[in-house]
């Protein structure tokens, strides 16, 4: 018999918890409603149909199962749009990459990838702009490109402060296609505290103090290069530029 009590003591505790969850459940999703009902009331329009917090909030009941269905095929939707972009950058399709990430960023837009990689892809579109007869080329669907290319980056950025990419791409947007090395020395200076070992931004960043008039940091840069890379190439073009630079400093 005291075996018997006891399954019963525990059967009824098993329901009193469960009884217990399900009503904190249904009180989270009410709460949930009536937040979505009172914001949705306080942003109507004066004057406008009339929309009363308990109607709201039954109108979101009745909908909810779509609602959610929806949110769920639009993340699915913007996710096949991101593949399909890196897909078309990965074969050099730049210009059906920039189409596919203005569709993903329209259901991610605080998605910073998606602004990266739009800034790649419109930097390389720019560069390959060219004037044909009857075509938008030339120099101003380039400079509308570079644009762009600077604003996605700058996007990226402000999404993620510690994300390294679109910081080098900038870098080497404003030091080799805009001309603008001194906006580029904080970028890259940045990236390289993220990504220390990346010889190519280093090198970047040797140019941006060069021709800003840097030119004994422009030298220590190089003597990093020269003491960190194994490629003796590498090493001799570094040595090289140390070499242009120390000139003209010292000339």
């Amino acid at each position: 018999m005291a075996v018997k009590k006891d399954i019963v003591t525990g059967i009824i505790a098993v329901l009193v918890i469960a009884a217990g969850i399900y009503g904190f459940y249904r009180y989270e999703k009410s709460k949930t409603h009536s937040d979505l009902a009172k914001r949705m009331a306080e942003i109507s329009p004066r004057g406008g149909p009339p929309e009363t917090i308990e109607g709201l909030k039954a109108a979101i009941a009745a909908y909810e199962e779509q609602i959610e269905l929806n949110i769920k095929e639009a993340g699915q939707t913007g996710v096949y749009w991101k593949i399909l972009a890196t897909r078309y950058a990965d074969r050099g399709m730049h210009s059906d990459a920039l189409y596919a990430l203005e569709k993903a960023i329209r259901y991610n837009a605080e998605d910073p990838a998606l602004y990266y990689l739009s800034g790649v892809s419109a930097a390389i579109v720019a560069k390959s702009s060219l004037d044909f007869p009857g075509s938008e080329g030339g120099e101003a669907a380039k400079a509308r490109y570079f644009a762009l290319a600077e604003e996605a980056y700058l996007r990226a950025i402000s999404l993620d402060e510690t994300y390294a990419r679109p910081r080098y791409g900038l870098g080497i947007l404003y030091v080799f296609e805009l001309e603008r090395p001194r906006e580029a020395i904080p970028h890259l200076e940045r990236y390289l505290e993220l990504m220390s070992s990346d010889i190519s931004a280093m090198f970047a960043l040797a140019r941006a103090y060069y021709v800003t008039g840097s030119g004994s940091r422009a030298v220590e840069l190089y003597d990093r290069i020269i003491s960190r890379t194994k490629d003796a190439s590498v090493r001799e073009e570094a040595q090289k530029n140390k070499e242009i630079v120390q000139g003209s400093v010292y000339d």
